[in-house]
């Protein structure tokens, strides 16, 4: 029996472990498109759609017949006495009117024929379904740039980690060459201590880096809708996006602000808002109900309720129900003052709406176009660090340039290099910013 018990218990484990080992392989389109089906805050919004609906549903059936059953049993513990002078004697006799149980039976349909806040409830009830259909398109948008500025993070964080790595190998090559010369007496000890102190810098750094390269992956997992640990593998390169998210086209794209997804929200806030007050206008209007009842009685003294000699005694009733609203000493009309308001500030915000996300669009081309200018000047410029660096090495190691001059040069280097790197990265994050203003739909 302990056997079996332990090869049970092995294959949950190992079966535990191949779960938390799985490795999932991305390019920066599939983690979008994965990131749309997995995400917590795209599957929230699906869930608030199926919600919405749902409400929609529990707003029209206020309209559609309604059907209610009741069952009333009752048993007297103690018969309540009347007393009455039945034969006019003067004197009161002492009797119980009724039976000691009694069962009573009803159904009941009712239908609503006309009532103003019902028809306006109809309608909110489908703007908020619009609004959450709106929602989730909002979200799927902040989903994207959300992937695409995590998946970068982790790209450059490895790229960094790549030339950090490079660097300190080739530091290390100098220190321990300068170190040589230093104990046959060819340089100072303050050139060999000044290397030092660079390559500890540049190792700290390196240690930082690889830090936080394991939060970039447990950052991009987290908008993907993943366990922080999953284990990832990413199939595009910084190199390979950066040129590829290059499209000057997209600068000089017209912007349409109606189909903007912020502006068609606002919109519906404010037809929200139009319908809040239409609500209260309609609570001053009449409201009719109809109705129609079948029921049955039976009383006993002993509960013989479903004994065939029981008696039965039905009854019916068809109605109608008229309540008209007369006076609120002024109170709808505050609260349809109130709403008239709500509806007015609802316009302010649409007009503010309409303002900002054209100012948003030129604000996201600039910055688009400025991260390209930086990134083609970066590239330059880590290439023009690389030849002054290596030049400053070569003469600092033939004697004829200071340590001064390397660590300027070495320290410049290493500048642009990060600058390079996050010039590709702003391409990148640029473009999904712009991409955003403009409500360019997902592909």
């Amino acid at each position: 029996m302990n056997k079996y018990l332990y090869f049970f218990c092995f294959f949950l484990i190992s079966a535990k472990i191949t779960a938390q080992e799985k490795t999932i392989k991305l390019s920066l389109k599939e983690a979008i498109n994965y990131a749309l089906e997995n995400s917590y805050n795209t599957k929230a919004a699906r869930k608030d759609i199926s919600s919405a609906k749902e409400k929609v549903w529990e707003t029209t059936t206020i309209g559609l017949p309604q059907i209610n059953a009741k069952v009333d049993y009752q048993n007297f513990l103690k018969q309540p006495i009347s007393v009455a002078d039945i034969n006019g004697d003067g004197i009161d006799e002492e009797f119980v009117f009724g039976t000691k149980q009694n069962l009573n039976a009803s159904i009941t349909l009712s239908q609503l024929l006309f009532d103003g806040s019902y028809l306006v409830g109809l309608q909110a009830s489908r703007t908020y379904l619009k609004i959450s259909k709106q929602a989730q398109e909002k979200t799927e948008l902040l989903t994207r740039e959300a992937v695409i500025n995590a998946y970068g993070n982790v790209l450059v964080s490895e790229n960094s980690i790549a030339i950090l790595e490079g660097n300190v190998k080739i530091l290390q090559k100098n220190y321990n060459d300068a170190k040589k010369i230093y104990e046959n007496g060819l340089n100072e000890e303050e050139d060999v201590e000044q290397l030092e102190i660079t390559l500890g810098n540049l190792k700290s750094q390196l240690n930082s880096v690889k830090r936080m390269k394991d939060i970039a992956y447990q950052m991009l997992n987290l908008a993907l809708g993943n366990p922080i640990n999953t284990k990832l593998i990413l199939t595009d390169s910084l190199d390979s996006l950066a040129i590829g998210n290059i499209n000057l086209n997209l600068i000089s794209t017209a912007f349409n602000v109606d189909n903007h997804i912020d502006y068609k929200i606002a919109e519906n806030d404010r037809e929200s808002k139009r319908l809040m007050m239409r609500l209260e206008q309609s609570k001053a209007l009449p409201s009719l109900t109809a109705f129609i009842n079948y029921g049955t009685q039976a009383f006993s003294n002993s509960f013989t309720f479903f004994e065939n000699e029981q008696r039965w005694f039905q009854s019916s009733l068809f109605g109608v129900s008229l309540n008209v609203p007369i006076f609120s000493s002024l109170g709808r009309t505050a609260k349809t003052t109130q709403a008239k308001i709500a509806l007015e500030t609802a316009d302010l915000r649409l007009e503010e709406t309409k303002q900002r996300l054209n100012l948003q669009v030129k604000k996201a081309k600039s910055d688009y176009q400025l991260s390209i200018e930086n990134y083609n000047t970066a590239k330059k410029n880590v290439k023009l660090a690389e030849r002054i660096e290596k030049k400053q090495r070569i003469k600092f190691f033939e004697g004829i340039s200071s340590s001064f001059d390397l660590l300027q040069a070495q320290n410049q280097l290493y500048t642009q290099q990060q600058s390079y790197i996050q010039s590709m990265l702003d391409v990148i994050a640029k473009k999904a910013a712009l991409e955003n203003a403009l409500n360019l739909p997902i592909k």
